[in-house]
């Protein structure tokens, strides 16, 4: 079944109410700090204040003998099981042709630690409070050394003494590049104008709803592991769990991941506190929970962003792009979280020809260690930040060029496809135009400049942004990220398991945490098969009921994890044909299913799904010497190629010129996600996204003291993220441009909000403000900056 063929089935493009909903808003959703295993105690971890400093010493005696306390462990006892450290999923090379270094990362620190948050020790106890009252007693003797916590300072070697990594003494973890470079720099020296600009893309803290949670297990009996962990990838943690960091074969280990209540990409990785639970259980014969307060989490959860970047457009004299050129440099925090080294690169670079027919690009990446917390993935992963760039300096060179911001970009729009980047990528299809005129009168431009002038009437400043973002989703094909450095397959697994009664169980290797899975593949499957969607379920989340998957992120789920289920569905179909066939005295080749019936083509002679299925379990109307009882099958998916949602975004803003203050009037956004199931989650997941990229964009900044560094935005006391009236009416559009090589014709669409929004504000909050003389401003665009940049502007 085609693209095309599957739109037009039912339940496909209905707005159907999730089904998950109903627990969660009733309170019978089960998230990992709900489950309470028998003789459960809890763990605590001692960290670090420092930010770098070598052990001298962990004097565990106090805590050890403390009440109620099971065990205090610590990088010793990590050493003496030869537990080994945490694995990094992509291996980057450099231009010059070396490995980037990869250091150990140790789940428990043993001669140094090397951020504020880094474990020292673990102490379980038979309490909560006793394991923290136990933990206060870990004396630890500290040798502070010198910290580095910005690229700047950890490339111009400005720190003596502040070396991240031994195996890094200049702290640079790999030096990548991508392009020609003799031919970009020929083309600049021959161009009609260069617009240049720097920028800072903010470091990011996720704060999901749900903290980190795992709890560790293990059967004494069958001498197996359990981790119950909010994890979006469960196989993926259990396969580097097992063969990277414990040498343990995978069926002594299970993972399950229930209900997770967000993840935003901090929730992909396999993080120290989940191997500590896991390996402790065994060590310690007891289950153990941990729970991370928000402290924990500010410190703890991988981070995002962080780039510092140059780069530069060169055009002819009408504004048509000849070449760009990029060098950026990226913070990786202290150590390699598990996909850290391809955000920058793999995720981020070849996303940099945008929209547009840039002929010549040339990108340099160089990636840093600090004394901070790791950073990795966070919703885009690499593409907020590649459109970031390109929009702000596309921008910049239309107010270069006198041109308006939508004429610079229909100029340089790709309008053929396929088409080809020079970094890599190849676009299959889409309709840049007609987004941006979507776009264009949803957010009512003609009416901008009346608007402009009521704003200034009130002493008020109004400006108006563009953004047109592409992203590349469902990371593949497997072979290829491979030839790149992926240390894992990118493929995906759907198992379908028609029932008796022609009721189905899916189990994908997908996993849910607030995208609608629940509803949004049983929406595929009863389309599919003709059947009420209340009559499939869908199973996620564990490794001991689930095929092997590569589970959920990059927006990946329903193209990849929707298409493997596709192609289980079409074997079903296959086999249930020939039990038609045989009930109904034709040949298969002459039976047409539809709507749930088979038929055989040109008479009246039908049945229904559910009697194929009972036929197909109570065999005694078919032969069995050719077909096996039972419709049930497997299918695993790997892409040919990305998926590429695209579309523009235009923010409106009215910002105070006497406080700075910057207030989101409206916003429009109009996206291209292909083929959509549920429009009503689609929304949801847009609406999500636009949040976050309007709180970077305004609110949020990770800030760490540049000499200690600590970290000095904590807590939501210093961490500002968005509020219900800090966003507006969201004005959204679609425009349908279906995927070429994919069954279902989807895109994804869970972090194009969070993508495309961040530039469109930031070019809005300048366009109110180039009339007073300011040229350029960082995220986030709070009022103390805003102010600052006025007061500068008018010297």
């Amino acid at each position: 079944m085609g693209a095309s063929d599957f739109s037009k089935l039912p339940h496909i493009g209905e707005a159907v109410l999730r089904k998950e909903d109903e627990r969660f808003l009733t309170g019978a959703g089960q998230y990992t700090d709900d489950i309470a295993l028998g003789a459960q105690a809890y763990a605590v971890f001692v960290r670090s204040p420092h930010a770098h400093a070598g052990l001298r010493g962990v004097n565990t005696a106090a805590a050890r003998a403390a009440p109620g306390v099971i065990g205090v462990l610590t990088g010793a006892d990590v050493a003496a099981d030869k537990i080994n450290g945490l694995p990094c999923g992509w291996l980057i090379t450099s231009a010059n042709g070396e490995p980037m270094k990869e250091p150990p990362h140790p789940i428990l620190a043993l001669d140094t630690v090397r951020y504020v948050g880094d474990q020292v020790a673990m102490v379980v106890a038979e309490t909560l409070q006793q394991a923290r009252d136990a933990a206060e007693l870990v004396e630890v003797d500290y040798q502070v050394r010198p910290a580095v916590v910005n690229v700047a300072d950890a490339a111009g070697g400005k720190k003596p003494g502040a070396v991240v990594h031994e195996i890094a003494p200049d702290n640079r973890c790999y030096s990548w590049a991508i392009g020609d470079k003799s031919a970009v720099d020929a083309v600049f020296a021959d161009a009609a104008h260069v617009t240049r600009l720097d920028l800072v893309n903010n470091r990011l803290i996720p704060n999901a709803m749900e903290p980190r949670v795992a709890i560790g297990s293990y059967n004494r009996a069958m001498d197996e592991y359990t981790l119950y962990v909010a994890n979006q990838n469960p196989h993926v943690e259990r396969l580097l769990m097992t063969a990277f960091v414990m040498g343990l074969p995978e069926s002594k280990v299970r993972v399950i991941a229930p209900d997770v209540g967000g993840g935003f990409g901090s929730k992909i990785f396999l993080y120290a506190e989940d191997v500590c639970l896991t390996w402790a259980a065994k060590k310690l014969n007891r289950n153990i929970k941990w729970t991370a307060d928000r402290s924990e989490s500010f410190l703890t959860d991988a981070h995002g962003r962080d780039h510092v970047s140059h780069a530069e457009m060169a055009m002819d004299a009408n504004g048509k792009f000849l070449a760009l050129r990029v060098h950026t440099d990226a913070n990786l925090g202290a150590y390699l979280s598990t996909f850290a080294s391809a955000v920058p690169t793999i995720l981020y670079a070849t996303l940099l020809a945008g929209q547009y027919t840039t002929p010549q690009i040339y990108i340099e990446v160089d990636a840093w260690f600090t004394h901070t917390s790791p950073v990795d993935a966070y919703r885009g992963a690499g593409r907020p930040e590649a459109t970031y760039l390109l929009e702000r300096l596309v921008s910049r060179c239309a107010w270069d060029m006198n041109l308006s911001q939508a004429e610079i970009r229909r100029r340089n729009f790709v309008t053929s496809f396929p088409y080809q980047t020079p970094v890599a990528l190849q676009y299959d299809v889409g309709d840049y135009r007609a987004c941006m005129d979507q776009a264009e009168q949803l957010a009512d431009v003609a009416g901008f400049a009346a608007r402009r002038a009521a704003s200034e009437a009130r002493g008020l400043r109004r400006g108006l942004g563009y953004s047109s973002y592409i992203e590349a989703c469902g990371l593949a094909p497997s072979n290829i990220a491979g030839a790149l450095g992926a240390r894992a397959g990118l493929f995906e697994c759907g198992e379908v398991r028609v029932h008796p009664t022609g009721s189905v169980t899916v189990f994908t290797g997908s996993h849910s945490h607030g995208q609608g899975h629940e509803t949004t593949f049983a929406q595929v499957v009863a389309a599919r098969l003709g059947i009420p969607i209340e009559n499939v379920e869908i199973v996620h989340g564990d490794t001991g009921r689930v095929p092997f998957g590569m589970g959920t992120y990059g927006s990946r789920s329903i193209s990849v994890g929707g298409a493997a289920i596709m192609k289980a569905l079409d074997k079903i179909e296959a086999k249930a044909k020939k039990i038609a066939a045989h009930l109904l005295e034709a040949s298969d080749s002459d039976i047409d299913f539809t709507e749930g019936e088979f038929r055989v083509r040109g008479t009246d002679k039908a049945l229904p799904f559910a009697q194929i299925a009972l036929t197909a379990y109570v065999p005694h109307n078919y032969p069995l010497d050719k077909l096996e009882p039972g419709l049930d099958e497997t299918a695993f998916y790997d892409p040919t190629n990305f998926t590429f949602p695209a579309g523009t975004y235009i923010c409106e803003v009215e910002l105070d010129p006497a406080t700075g203050a910057v207030r989101v009037d409206r916003f429009s956004a109009v996206d291209d996600f292909g083929t959509i199931i549920n429009p009503m989650i689609v929304e949801g997941q847009v609406h999500g996204g636009l949040a976050q990229g309007i709180g970077q964009a305004l609110l949020e900044n990770c800030v760490y003291d540049r000499d200690s560094g600590q970290l000095l935005t904590g807590s939501f006391m210093d961490y500002a993220l968005p509020r219900a009236d800090d966003l507006p009416d969201f004005k959204l559009g679609t425009v349908c441009t279906p995927c070429t090589h994919n069954p279902l014709g989807t895109k994804g669409c869970g972090e194009a909000g969070a993508i495309g929004s961040p530039p469109a504000v930031i070019n809005a909050v300048l366009d109110a403000l180039h009339p007073l003389g300011v040229k350029d401003l960082d995220m986030p665009a709070s009022p103390h900056r805003v102010w600052q940049a006025i007061d500068a502007a008018r010297g």
